[in-house]
């Protein structure tokens, strides 16, 4: 896993290949597929435990995070996790992509997705603080906040923003998914 974590940082997931993997690992090709069987399930090995720990930095970071206006401790969760999938943004979009479109069945994969789900529930969880979205609403709405998360982080077209612009972006265009609910309220 160190050698994983040390090559995909230094020349990212299509820069590296499973050998080179293995022989910084100092370990046959064929003890390296004991623990995945193909370098994207390496990647999310590796990725899931950044993405665990960004979770946990932004659960607490909105926990702490005080005021009348539920946004501001949801981008307090979103903010480490997007810092997190851009810090190698091949590294990210790769690890997002895997998740959503690789098979759900795979260990490392059902982690991640287990890790989704705890992010969209820690944003849901938000929502209803404030007492005017009810908890199936707050839910689906958490589900679209993690859309937007996913586009605004992958999306060829932003991969030149800075991580700054892209938060600015992702409040701006929760700002405006929630705004029908405080109106209604």
């Amino acid at each position: 896993m160190t050698a994983a974590r040390e090559l995909f940082v230094e020349h990212g997931v299509n820069g590296v290949t499973t050998r080179q993997i293995a022989d910084r690992a100092d370990v046959a090709i064929g003890t390296l597929y004991l623990y995945a069987s193909t370098k994207a399930e390496l990647l999310i090995m590796v990725q899931n435990e950044k993405f665990a720990a960004a979770i946990d930095d932004g659960l607490t970071a909105a926990n702490a995070a005080v005021g009348h206006d539920v946004l501001k401790p949801v981008a307090a969760l979103i903010r480490p996790v997007v810092e997190c999938l851009r810090e190698h943004i091949e590294n990210g979009r790769t690890y997002l992509h895997e998740l959503v479109f690789g098979d759900p069945a795979e260990p490392y994969r059902h982690a991640g997705l287990a890790l989704a789900g705890r992010l969209e529930d820690g944003i849901t969880g938000l929502l209803t603080r404030d007492g005017y979205i009810d908890a199936a609403d707050a839910a689906t709405l958490a589900r679209v906040i993690t859309a937007i998360i996913h586009i605004s982080t992958t999306a060829t077209v932003y991969l030149h923003r800075s991580d700054e612009v892209v938060l600015a972006d992702i409040r701006d265009q929760i700002r405006a998914t929630l705004s029908p609910c405080h109106r209604a309220a």
